[in-house]
């Protein structure tokens, strides 16, 4: 079965970067869209950005675009969220999916496998 663990979430300040990666095992990414969502406290998931199969096309949320790059190492199976200048509404929880189509704009449910999620908390 195909598994997703993240790692790599904590507490920064403003302007400060992150690196959260997931880790996927029981397939190979490649047989993936992979995707960054975020949850906040009593708000919706969201989405974050996509990457596409090939690691050839990406796309991201408006609200991160310019301060967040999706990429992904193929030898490692591995997916990362690099966030630079971050800003305080960038505090959720951050999940990694998979899917089997991409979007530019993806919802939650077009996603079939969800990691259990890392913590970011940015302080002001």
């Amino acid at each position: 079965q195909v598994q997703l663990v993240e790692s790599g979430g904590g507490v920064v300040q403003a302007g400060g970067s992150l690196r959260p990666s997931c880790v996927v095992s029981g397939t190979t990414i490649r047989d993936y869209v992979m995707g960054w969502f975020r949850q906040a406290p009593g708000k919706e998931r969201e989405f974050v950005a996509t990457i596409d199969w090939r690691g050839m096309t990406t796309a991201y949320a408006d609200a991160v675009k310019g301060r967040f790059t999706i990429f992904k190492n193929e030898r490692k199976n591995t997916v990362y969220l690099q966030m630079d200048g971050l800003k305080p509404e960038d505090t959720a929880v951050y999940y990694c999916a998979a899917g089997n189509y991409y979007y530019t704009h993806p919802t939650p449910n077009q996603f079939t496998n969800w990691g259990q999620g890392t913590q970011v908390t940015v302080s002001s």
